[in-house]
């Protein structure tokens, strides 16, 4: 299932509470935030709000650089 490029906000939604339903980690609130510069200022939202919730960048990407996958093995870049 696809995921949705927008989320309609309920009443007493917070941003960690969204990034939280969206992302599924309240540490992506920033990312959210960033996406949403309009709605910086509110702090608990009323229902109807529509806020973009963008892919987060590793999503975007499909291809985590090697370091993030364990795929590198064990390089010593002090190795000679």
């Amino acid at each position: 299932m696809a995921r949705k490029e927008t989320y309609t906000t309920v009443q007493g939604d917070t941003w960690d509470n969204i990034a939280l339903q969206v992302y599924g980690d309240e540490r992506h609130a920033d990312y959210l935030m960033q996406s949403n510069y309009a709605f910086l200022e509110t702090l608990v939202f009323s229902a109807g709000a529509v806020l973009s919730t963008p892919a987060l960048p590793e999503e975007q990407d499909g291809d985590l650089p090697l370091w993030r996958t364990g795929e590198a093995g064990d390089i010593d870049p002090y190795d000679e």
